[in-house]
């Protein structure tokens, strides 16, 4: 009698298994129905970028994108929308031409960079520069020549990313210390100008920016990236002619911080509403594009996401909050603010899912989780793969959720095909016409599903 209650048992339990399945599977095969069918997260890209354009932090344009947000996430009908005042920096570019040119040591004019753009941050020059140039390609190869080499002279930092990582991401943090520290590095050693090349695969015309850092202890000096084409007709024209000098003229400067928003919008769980779910991009951009990839995709995903939940019907057992960033670029002013007050507040997270490299195919997703979420993210394997996500990887999640971390929270990164991604990232070349509508679809459809998991199952 005991082994028959037993198999009962074993057979009930196994059966609600299935059951449980087969209804995540028919939801998730509906979250993908609707998102390439009915998702408006394409026009709303659209509009992000041709109506309203980039969107630095502190700009009159982020302002504007702010109360689009604001406006877009009022419109499906949530429980709550608001904002979240952030301190966020304030850096011009100028209205001038940026310029540089380079001079023969007789005085000739030798050859213009129009392909060129100052970092984030970099200070102007209030008067054009000229000096003598110096390349080089590493930070180790910067302290080997030392102030003997550096003093006085203009550094050259001529370091592409890596083609043989796969991992394009790789390729970037093993580049990203010299436009991260290489002014100020260049700085230490008298140098009086800073330039490097662009933090791209490509082989193109389109400059590439991005923030660098400055050491308050040391000198700040005007700092810009060339194109990848421009360095490599610098280097050429460099082994030509060692007493070749360069000209540098920058329009840039800082203003006091001011204040801009997070735009929140939450609807509330029907049975662990004190449970948090969090979804977000970075609203942000930098100035010289549209900011299309990065990250205006992971903005409009976010809020198709909660778009594509709300129109199927579906009633979140925890509160589910799409997060719109400001200030991801500049120091990530709105991602640590988040994470602040919610400590502050007391809020509970179960997960965070953030979307930041770009509107691509994707891929599965990365995460940052103990050993019992993981392998209980990973049992969800048979439910995604057959939509073509296959890459479950520890490790890496996004910027702006990471100041929420701790041991209980799971952190998700979508991951996309990255390949082209460097081609567009803080370039001219980072707009609109540059995304596909079935990959940004296909994007906001794998994180739909992943929320969707995430709050039926969670990592119990």
């Amino acid at each position: 009698m005991k082994r028959i209650l037993f198999l009962l048992i074993s057979l009930a339990i196994s059966t609600k298994g299935l059951t449980q399945g087969a209804a995540d599977s028919l939801m998730i095969a509906d979250i993908y129905k609707h998102s390439l069918t009915q998702a408006l997260c394409y026009e709303d890209l659209r509009y992000l970028c041709k109506q309203i354009g980039h969107r630095l932090a502190g700009s009159p344009s982020a302002d504007k994108a702010i109360a689009w947000g604001e406006r877009t996430l009022v419109e499906l009908g949530v429980d709550r929308v608001f904002r979240m005042p952030v301190e966020v920096p304030q850096w011009q570019r100028g209205t001038k031409e940026e310029a540089s040119y380079t001079y023969r040591s007789e005085g000739m004019e030798h050859e213009c960079f129009p392909s060129l753009t100052a970092l984030g941050g970099s200070v102007g020059t209030p008067k054009a520069i000229e000096a003598s140039i110096v390349e080089v390609k590493s930070l180790e190869e910067l302290a080997v020549l030392g102030r003997a080499g550096i003093e006085g002279k203009i550094v050259f930092f001529n370091k592409g990313l890596d083609p043989m990582l796969i991992n394009t991401g790789a390729a970037y943090g093993g580049a990203y210390p010299i436009r991260g520290k290489g002014p100020s590095e260049a700085a230490r050693y008298g140098a009086v100008g800073c330039i490097i090349r662009s933090l791209t695969l490509g082989d193109d015309d389109y400059a590439h920016t991005g923030a660098t850092q400055y050491n308050d202890s040391l000198a700040r000096i005007p700092a810009a990236a060339l194109s990848a084409r421009a360095s490599a007709e610098l280097s050429r024209a460099l082994k030509l002619d060692s007493a070749l000098r360069f000209r540098l003229h920058l329009h840039c400067e800082a203003k006091p911080r001011r204040t801009q928003y997070n735009v929140i919008a939450e609807w509330k769980g029907s049975e662990s509403p004190d449970q948090y779910i969090t979804i977000g991009g970075h609203l942000d951009s930098w100035d010289i594009g549209e900011g299309a990839h990065d990250d205006g995709a992971g903005i409009v995903q976010s809020i198709q996401v909660m778009r594509t939940l709300k129109q199927l019907g579906y009633r979140p057992k925890c509160t589910i909050r799409v997060v719109l960033f400001i200030n991801e670029e500049f120091g990530n002013d709105g991602g640590e603010t988040y994470a602040a007050i919610c400590k502050t507040e007391g809020l509970r997270h179960r997960a965070a899912l953030e979307s930041d490299g770009g509107g691509f195919t994707p891929r599965g997703f990365s995460c940052e989780l103990n050993d019992t979420q993981f392998g209980r993210f990973t049992e969800w394997k048979p439910l995604l793969e057959p939509y073509g996500l296959h890459q479950f990887r520890r490790g890496g999640s996004g910027v702006d959720i990471r100041p929420l971390q701790d041991d209980v929270i799971g952190l998700f990164g979508l991951a996309v095909d990255t390949q082209r991604y460097f081609d567009y990232h803080h370039s001219g070349n980072d707009v609109f016409e540059q995304v596909n509508r079935r990959e940004l679809e296909l994007g906001s459809a794998a994180m739909a599903s992943l929320i969707y998991l995430i709050d039926q199952c969670g990592f119990e």
